[in-house]
């Protein structure tokens, strides 16, 4: 009879350490894949930011060219403006499936991809 106590004291005590280490096991791999998350969210964004200043730059060029075309510097300014408006409008239009789709697809595959 008292093997019996011992042995189920023996596997209630196993099955708290086996609790514990599932436990600690699925924070460890929230936290990994949380960390790639944000890495490829940094990285993603550094590339975004040289993006965005070659935009930019061109973006500059392209006005002064027009307007030298037009005969007014302003009027390449306004005309981008203008293009950049469509394209904006565009985006905005077509959010969910150019930009939240392939967002949270791409979560989603990292969260669940271990």
């Amino acid at each position: 009879m008292e093997d019996q106590e011992n042995d189920i004291d023996l596997l209630l005590s196993d099955a708290g350490d086996f609790i514990e280490t599932r436990s600690n096991l699925w924070k460890l791999k929230a936290v990994e894949s949380l960390s790639e998350v944000s890495s490829d969210l940094v990285s993603g964004l550094g590339l975004l930011a040289i993006l965005a200043i070659f935009l930019l730059i061109l973006t500059i060029g392209f006005a002064l060219l027009i307007g030298d075309w037009l005969g007014k510097g302003f009027y390449g300014f306004f005309v981008m403006g203008g293009v950049y408006a469509i394209v904006g409008l565009a985006v905005y239009l077509r959010r969910n499936r150019w930009l939240k789709e392939p967002f949270s697809n791409m979560l989603i595959r990292k969260i669940f991809n271990k």
